[in-house]
């Protein structure tokens, strides 16, 4: 269990740990500011492409060989990234990472399902939870911290003692499983999807830089994407041989799960992305207090996952579920009212109280959209529930950040309409000399004063728009069937 929760953890973080070490790494690399988000998205679209075969390259090929393959794999990989000296080798060593690091999380969470009767799958959840929600909220602390005291190169060395000991672990412990060796490939699925999902994540990734669709290449890859993902779904519902079962979209809670995925991944990774901006550019903060302003959230979620679990599997899991949104909800709302000033205690609460719900939904979500789905779906839904949350993740970040460009853009505006020469309160007294916007000096001065105010009200917008998605999740939880989550038959004992 430990073993394969390293992969998870490893995987998890390096969504997000990189985010901090991009300006170290642009001057390194000799990279422009477009360039060097190529960092990210690289890995972003590899570790999406290969999320969807999981399930079929581990029936034909054994869970436990796939696992050693991957968690070799990706540690390789990140030691070639720690070593990289050009752009161009970062981004493939970034696409090579990326590929093999897809399998890690869905194949740990299908192992420790396996692994655990029922009733105990609240307490093994909320363990697999951890590295899954804590490895992208800690990932900016972790990577700050080691970008400021070493080198950026150590984002990725890291990696090295934990892919060595779960390699280890795994080909020591685990057993395998049986393998379909008749099974034969998808390839025209396999294909439409990667269109789609690259052409989807590459449109989400450089939409806000690019202008979105007043830009051809936008254009051309939403055109990809939707050709991409459309064919796909023709084609699984008329082939008998997709890799991605149909039966897994038979199960209501599952695909209930799928569409809170959906929204817990939205909201995760974009409130990570917009607080390093607004503490350091607005707040003032140095990286590494960033960091650790940061960490009460994750804090909080490792904090609630412990007990998640438990109450799940005594109590109804919806209504644990409705308490972990309320507080989202509220620490959501709150957010939206924050300025610069706001104390760093207060802040530290309101991210403790938000981590705290994430893991209230996070584990009865997983347990719920597991319950009734069939043992030899679960590495399937397993992927499924991972490649849906890498495209929320997504396109949260590609939505928030477009917002906050647009709203900076039109409150700017707004308040700037009133900076003129028939304004009395800046052309007296002191501010008359400050900011006369008759003045270059004085133009200068209040421009830049309007654009502090119109970021913090754009970030406002942004925290506000978030808690209105959020909303959604409380009706969803009325459409879940109550399921049955601890098991009564003493005979049924591990899964082997």
């Amino acid at each position: 269990m430990l073993c394969s929760m390293a992969g998870t953890l490893m995987q998890a973080l390096d969504s997000t740990i990189a985010n901090v070490a991009l300006p170290y790494m642009q001057g390194s690399l000799a990279a422009s500011r477009d360039q060097i988000t190529w960092v990210l998205t690289s890995y972003i679209v590899a570790a999406a492409i290969m999320t969807a075969p999981v399930g079929w390259i581990a029936a034909r090929f054994g869970r436990k060989n796939f696992a050693i393959v991957s968690l070799a794999g990706f540690t390789i990989a990140s030691m070639l990234c720690g070593a990289a000296q050009t752009l161009e080798q970062m981004i493939i060593f970034r696409l090579v990472q990326g590929a093999f690091g897809a399998a890690l999380s869905p194949l740990s969470q299908s192992i420790m399902l396996d692994l655990y009767p029922p009733e105990k799958r609240g307490s093994v959840m909320a363990i697999w939870g951890i590295g899954v929600m804590v490895g992208p909220i800690l990932g900016p602390t972790l990577g700050g911290y080691l970008t400021d005291a070493y080198n950026w190169r150590w984002v990725f060395y890291v990696n090295l003692p934990f892919g060595i000991a779960a390699v280890s672990g795994i080909w020591l412990f685990l057993r395998d499983t049986a393998r379909n060796e008749t099974l034969k490939f998808d390839w025209f699925g396999f294909a439409v999807l990667a269109m789609g999902l690259a052409g989807l994540q590459l449109m989400l990734d450089r939409g806000t830089t690019k202008d979105w669709f007043s830009s051809g290449e936008i254009v051309i890859e939403a055109l990809v994407a939707g050709l991409g993902i459309y064919l796909f779904i023709v084609h699984m519902l008329t082939s008998r041989k997709s890799f991605v079962p149909l039966e897994i979209f038979k199960d209501r809670n599952f695909v209930t799960g799928l569409f809170l995925m959906l929204l817990v991944a939205l909201i995760m990774l974009a409130s990570s992305a917009l607080l390093p901006p607004y503490l350091e550019n607005l707040g003032g903060y140095t990286v590494t207090e960033t960091g650790f302003l940061m960490a009460p959230r994750g804090i909080g979620t490792m904090f609630s996952m412990f007990f998640a679990g438990r109450l799940a599997m005594q109590l109804d899991a919806r209504y644990v579920m409705a308490v972990g949104t309320g507080l989202l909800l509220w620490s959501l709302w709150e957010m939206s009212h924050w300025t610069p000033d706001v104390a760093p205690l207060w802040l530290g609460i309101v991210s403790f109280v938000q981590g705290v719900g994430m893991g209230l939904i996070f584990v009865p979500m997983n347990l719920i959209a597991f319950s009734s789905l069939l043992p030899a779906l679960r590495t399937d839904g397993s992927a499924m529930f991972n490649l849906v949350r890498n495209v929320g993740m997504a396109i949260g970040v590609s939505i928030t950040t477009t917002m906050l460009a647009s709203s900076i853009q039109t409150v700017h505006a707004q308040l700037a309409a009133h900076a003129n020469m028939f304004n009395r309160a800046l052309t007296t007294n002191a501010p008359g000399m400050l900011w006369n916007p008759q003045l270059p000096f004085g133009a200068g001065q209040l421009d830049r004063a309007i654009q502090y105010n119109a970021q913090i009200i754009a970030y406002a917008n942004d925290f506000l728009f978030m808690f209105f998605v959020s909303l959604p999740a409380l009706f969803v939880l009325f459409l879940i069937r109550r399921p049955s989550l601890v098991q009564r038959k003493p005979e049924i004992e591990v899964m082997e």
